[in-house]
């Protein structure tokens, strides 16, 4: 005769719960903050705004260095955002890995791209 103590649950997903929520809200007053930033070093900058305008705005290392953390904090938001899209719609668990890891790729790719973009300026 077989005991089974306990339900049979599937453990996937919903324990990451406070921290996913506040990742979020920190990541998106992150991205807030740069916005008003770079609003504000586009409203005051003078002349017409074309190419080297932007160039001069992301010339200086701070801006930079603020532009990095806000790629950093997109892909962080965006990583929360999809995993729990992928957990929460895709049953199956193979298919599920299969679009995590692409999604892991794809943000480190574009985070790649970002970061050469920077320097390059």
């Amino acid at each position: 005769m077989s005991v089974n103590y306990g339900s049979k649950r599937v453990v996937t997903g919903a324990h990451y719960g406070m921290r996913d929520w506040l990742s979020q809200r920190v990541t998106a007053t992150l991205m807030a903050i740069y916005t008003v930033v770079l609003l504000a070093q586009v409203l005051f900058t003078s002349g017409p705004i074309g190419y080297d305008a932007w160039a001069g705005i992301f010339a200086a290392q701070w801006m930079k260095v603020l532009t990095l953390v806000l790629f950093v904090a997109l892909g962080w938001h965006a990583w929360v955002g999809v995993r729990d899209i992928w957990m929460d719609y895709v049953k199956a668990a193979a298919v599920r890995l299969v679009l995590q890891v692409f999604t892991i790729v794809w943000l480190i790719g574009c985070m790649g791209w970002a970061i050469q973009v920077l320097w390059r300026l």
